[in-house]
């Protein structure tokens, strides 16, 4: 069956939707951000689906007389607020780290999909099951060898008497490629231990373990804490 100018609109819209939603993703996966490539291009493409329920109502819905008007999108409306709540259960936080957001946000757009088989628009049901699919399996490989950057909170204490400086910190921490950011200042107890806490940010994974092993080799290092952090 030869496919309408709605429907070839309809799955522009829904491709353009899911690049868009992917792009954005691309920028917050980068940056090493929770909600990343595949959970962004999966909520923009269920806003789409939405969006062409309400679009093409006239192809579903049979014309009311002028006595009784219909609004059959409050339907839909009503069925995305309560999967929200289902999402919202879906996410969990373990430490410092977010788990859930890309089944959450697949449990959303298949509740979209959902509405369209409901209502009818077979193509559209088709073609976003099919990008779905895609995003959830393909994009996760995409996703895996993406350059990301990493964040850790890392803290570290030397005695004041170690030769150890902020210069030297700095350089050390550096030359394993991170990038310094929040640099605190803090003077411990009667020891008087120096405490320096900062944020590091690197696109190369394997370089915090060989800082903690240079940290380790240090004998003016008295205590040192490195952690992955997810925002």
């Amino acid at each position: 069956m030869p496919l309408s100018g709605d429907d070839l609109e309809m799955v522009l819209r829904l491709c353009a939707a899911m690049v868009a939603g992917a792009l954005i993703g691309y920028e917050r996966s980068y940056h090493g951000r929770p909600a990343g490539f595949r959970t962004h291009a999966l909520v923009c493409t269920a806003s789409s689906l939405l969006m062409l329920v309400t679009a093409y109502e006239a192809r579903w819905v049979n014309t009311a007389t002028e006595l009784v008007r219909l609004d059959p999108t409050r339907m839909a409306q009503g069925i995305m607020t309560g999967i929200g709540f289902l999402g919202a259960g879906a996410i969990m936080k373990e430490g410092l780290s977010v788990r859930g957001l890309t089944t959450a946000a697949s449990v959303w757009i298949t509740a979209a999909i959902g509405i369209l088989a409901g209502i009818g628009f077979y193509l559209p049901l088709v073609v976003s099951v099919l990008l779905t699919l895609g995003m959830l399996s393909l994009f996760r490989l995409i996703e895996a060898r993406m350059p990301t950057q990493a964040y850790y909170h890392f803290e570290v204490r030397y005695t004041p008497d170690s030769g150890m400086t902020e210069g030297t910190l700095r350089k050390l921490v550096e030359s394993f490629g991170f990038s310094i950011a929040n640099f605190s200042y803090r003077l411990d107890g009667e020891e008087r231990l120096r405490r320096h806490s900062m944020v590091l940010c690197s696109t190369d994974r394997t370089g915090i373990s060989r800082l903690a092993e240079a940290l380790h080799a240090l004998g003016t290092v008295h205590e040192f804490r490195i952690a992955p952090a997810s925002d």
